[in-house]
């Protein structure tokens, strides 16, 4: 969006959804939408010869769980921007045939794009990309930002009154989610009365409420399914601290922007995670899978209000070094020169 309204002429091809439109214009960028979640990739190359390629100075491919192998076919220079790679940890989550198509396409990439300008998001997906045997000179690391226009404190807003701890995110079984549900019953039962809050949908909510349940939890958790943009900002400024219980993520951009409104965050001393979080000064990482630990930091923000102060006004700090302009001056720069290098190979 930004660097269309730089003057730069954005076509965005994308996956649909029933009743979507072919096309239309959004924020100054043509949409394409071709196929669905699952088979858009079986449909992006023909979709992007309908494009009339002779008119684009470069294609820059979002590697996200399928990707498209654009290198192979495509007669314009190619950049791709990697959020996050999955590896063995999709078949946590998906179905195996899903789940090995996804692996299998990861494992080849190194054939199709190690020529290729390529963008992460965290030094995490960096170093994952290094250690598949991409070279780090063609990767530059570009942090995702937050808007501060919309994420940042307000002082007509409190905090909970009752110890209040925010999830904020799909409901999937790789989340880790299940690690805070039995944190929260070990405190339970030794008088904490805290409570979670669980908000956002997916095909793993019916477990987690059934463990709830096995847990002897459910007056001490809600799941609040879908939120509104309004209801998100809420939550994110009256929590005593977001949690983010995920192995492996590209980033994690729910702690920056519950940072940017003064909350801390604890959340999984893992690959992305421990980027987004400064750990003793905007919030704390810990240990992935181990509800004892995840307890007693629930605890300690509990019963510090000191903490949790200093906490809040270290994550407004870290927070600010992460905005979209900065993004957008650096990915624009990354273009350009991935378009002078391609022009210049020519």
């Amino acid at each position: 969006m930004r660097l269309a309204g730089r003057g730069h002429r954005v076509t965005l091809l994308v996956s649909g959804w029933a009743g979507a439109l072919a096309s239309e214009e959004v924020d100054g960028m043509h949409v394409v939408r071709t196929g669905r979640r699952y088979t858009f990739p079986l449909y992006a190359r023909r979709a992007f010869r309908s494009l009339g390629p002779g008119g684009f100075d470069l294609i820059v491919e979002d590697i996200n769980k399928s990707p498209l192998f654009t290198p192979r076919w495509s007669d314009v220079p190619v950049a791709a921007i990697v959020p996050h790679l999955f590896g063995t940890t999709v078949f946590r989550e998906a179905s195996f045939p899903v789940a090995a198509a996804v692996w299998l396409g990861e494992k080849r990439m190194l054939g199709a794009y190690s020529l290729v300008p390529l963008q992460a998001i965290s030094r995490s997906t960096k170093d994952d990309l290094v250690a598949r045997g991409f070279s780090p000179e063609r990767i530059q690391v570009v942090y995702p930002g937050v808007d501060h226009r919309i994420y940042r404190p307000d002082p007509g807003v409190r905090r909970y009154e009752r110890p209040t701890f925010v999830y904020l995110g799909r409901l999937k079984r790789y989340k880790g989610l299940h690690v805070l549900l039995r944190a929260a019953a070990l405190l339970r039962r030794s008088g904490w009365e805290g409570r979670l809050l669980i908000a956002g949908v997916g095909d793993d909510a019916a477990r987690l409420r059934r463990v709830a349940a096995s847990e002897g939890i459910e007056e001490g958790v809600e799941f609040l399914g879908f939120v509104t943009g309004e209801r998100k900002m809420e939550l994110l400024r009256r929590a005593w601290a977001v949690l983010y219980p995920s192995p492996k993520e590209g980033w994690g951009l729910t702690n920056i922007e519950a940072a940017a409104c003064g909350t801390p965050a604890i959340a999984s001393d893992s690959a992305g995670l421990r980027e987004s979080v400064a750990s003793g000064r905007s919030g704390f990482l810990v240990a992935h899978e181990d509800p004892a630990v995840w307890a007693s930091r629930l605890r300690e923000l509990t019963e510090h209000p000191e903490l949790r102060e200093r906490l809040g006004r270290g994550a407004i700090e870290h927070a600010g070094r992460f905005s979209w302009d900065r993004a957008a001056d650096e990915t624009e720069a990354w273009l350009e020169d991935g378009i002078r290098v391609s022009g210049s190979q020519a």
